[in-house]
């Protein structure tokens, strides 16, 4: 016993804590909360854009819708004024089913639907003449129609031509003419 009481006592090694030391887990918590925050910034930068482009879309059918509203009430004023002439424009040779009216006011200027009008073929459009006593026919505007023949026109109002004796309208070339060439396919007198 002597021997192992003179016998130099063993170091023991220290014993760990099952637990990690406090300040090992702050670098944890942080990295987790900044993976977090950048995690939030990408989507909500994600949704600010979707939102983005639906308010676009939205603004851009507001103004689709006012331009609408704006044309609508053109429409009513023109219809309202007892000054507004009712045009019947009727087929001619190339189109004898073909009927079409004209809302014309002077200062206001008017609007045209057609109907039954042939699809016009490639490279051409329909030209609506504004035509005043024995002067030249005056350009009122081109329109196409569609795959049923009808056809419209919002028609501003003309300068230099007060009184309007007779509406037709002529097959050009798509863009139009500054003087009719064409066939007349309607005519109508007011």
């Amino acid at each position: 016993m002597e021997r192992i009481a003179a016998a130099e006592p063993a170091v023991r090694p220290p014993v760990r804590s099952l637990s990690p030391p406090r300040r090992a887990i702050w670098p944890v918590v942080l990295s987790g909360a900044m993976a977090a925050g950048l995690a939030a910034i990408a989507v909500g930068w994600s949704v600010s854009s979707t939102y983005e482009k639906r308010l676009d879309a939205l603004a851009r059918d507001a103004e689709h819708l006012k331009a609408e509203l704006r044309s609508q009430q053109t429409v009513i004023a023109i219809l309202r004024d007892p000054a507004t002439q009712l045009v019947a424009l009727v087929g001619q040779a190339p189109a004898p089913t073909a009927r079409a009216r004209m809302m014309w006011h002077a200062t206001a200027g008017g609007i045209f639907v057609a109907a039954g009008l042939p699809a016009a073929p490639e490279g051409k459009a329909y030209q609506l003449w504004a035509i005043a006593g024995t002067n030249a026919p005056v350009s009122a505007g081109v329109f196409s129609v569609d795959a049923s023949g009808t056809g419209s026109l919002s028609v501003q109002p003309l300068p230099g031509v007060a009184t309007v004796n007779a509406f037709a309208v002529t097959l050009e070339p798509a863009g139009g003419l500054p003087a009719p060439s064409g066939a007349m396919y309607l005519l109508g007198k007011s």
